[in-house]
């Protein structure tokens, strides 16, 4: 598993690194006219890594999930356009949804990317074209079924089943297709964490996940998510985009160096003003005194004093202010509901500029988290 890693992010680090390397002999010779594509092959080998740890972390079941409840079909729905896009011409998606599907308890996100991995699967696994069925049911599962998978308790479920009438699998693979990297793949076209990563999630969020597969048959992957009795929220989606501030005061507690600069750049350049703190120690002070504040950025994983830690002490001054948190990898912050108190809120690394200015802007002018 070790190399696997190591394998992948040393492809990655070269595309981001040798990016970086032209852009700086590009600047400096004046020749300007390439540098667009070198920012792009570097970009997009980030991307790629901030993929593979994403899906690290939810093999280990160590990603902080969001779990609300979710109208499963609406989010189907929602995505189908995309889907149908990653299929192509020769793979017909067919929908069937269950009319009184209950509410899920779910992470949005995470449940839309195990959707598009399971798609992407079964459409690899079709390479003439066919079917691909999307399902939605409710089930409840007996103690005579969850004996058998430890930690899986009794109870209701919503069912989010992905078919294909493609090659299939024989049992010896099925032994192993959620196993990290893992791949029926060629070297190169695949990173093996597609399934192990579904596998993750279903476990952390208190689901299940069951596949059926023949040679020659088709392959069915079903996600066993548990039931929500909360009202369902509606999926929203916007558009990418810089709101800008008025002078407000954000302060930045970051240890690392290059994410505090990142961080501290994208609110200047938004009109915040930003304040920076390497650590608790140095916050403190800040926090304590009269200075104004209006939100607090903090990494959870800080030295010494957490990020958690400094929130609470902060608010025994400050017992309205807001704090968004930001984590690359958080375990006590697995489930963002039991992490966060009111007025707080949590963005996972890597995020986006543009992520992070939306965040910002909600939490301080008071919108509600979507």
């Amino acid at each position: 598993m070790t190399g696997g890693i190591a394998h992948d992010f040393n492809n990655m680090l070269t595309g981001i690194v040798g990016s970086l390397d032209l852009i700086q002999r590009n600047i400096a010779a004046g020749r300007f006219d390439r540098v667009d594509r070198y920012i792009i092959a570097g970009n997009a080998s980030a991307q790629r890594a901030a993929a593979l740890t994403s899906r690290l972390l939810a093999f280990g079941r160590r990603q902080s999930l969001d779990l609300k409840p979710t109208d499963i079909n609406g989010l189907v729905s929602g995505m189908s356009e995309l889907l149908e896009r990653t299929l192509g011409e020769q793979t017909v998606l067919e929908t069937h949804f269950q009319a009184d599907l209950w509410a899920a308890s779910t992470d949005t996100n995470q449940l839309e990317s195990a959707l598009l991995n399971l798609c992407i699967n079964a459409r690899d696994a079709m390479p003439d074209g066919g079917r691909l069925i999307i399902e939605t049911d409710n089930t409840y599962l007996d103690e005579h079924y969850t004996r058998d998978h430890p930690g899986l308790e009794p109870g209701q479920y919503v069912i989010l089943s992905v078919s294909d009438t493609g090659i299939g699998m024989a049992p010896s693979t099925i032994e192993k297709v959620f196993e990290p990297f893992f791949t029926t793949k060629p070297v190169g076209q695949g990173t093996g964490l597609g399934l192990s990563m579904i596998y993750g999630f279903a476990q952390q969020s208190g689901g299940h996940v069951r596949i059926y597969s023949e040679l020659g048959f088709g392959t069915t992957v079903k996600l066993f998510v548990p039931r929500s009795h909360g009202e369902k929220e509606v999926v929203k989606r916007r558009e990418a985009q810089f709101p800008l501030g008025s002078g407000e005061a954000v302060m930045v507690v970051e240890d690392d160096p290059s994410v505090r600069l990142v961080v501290t750049e994208v609110l200047r350049e938004l009109c915040y003003n930003a304040i920076e703190a390497t650590d608790a120690t140095s916050a403190l002070p800040l926090l304590q005194s009269d200075e104004r504040i209006d939100l607090l950025v903090t990494d959870v994983g800080l030295p010494g004093m957490n990020g958690r830690q400094l929130a609470e002490i902060a608010r025994e001054v400050r017992p309205e202010l807001k704090v968004l948190f930001i984590t690359g990898y958080a375990q006590n912050a697995a489930i963002r509901s039991d992490f966060l108190g009111g007025g707080m809120d949590m963005m996972t690394k890597p995020f986006a500029a543009d992520a992070l200015a939306l965040k910002v802007h909600d939490m301080i002018i008071g919108v509600p988290s979507a």
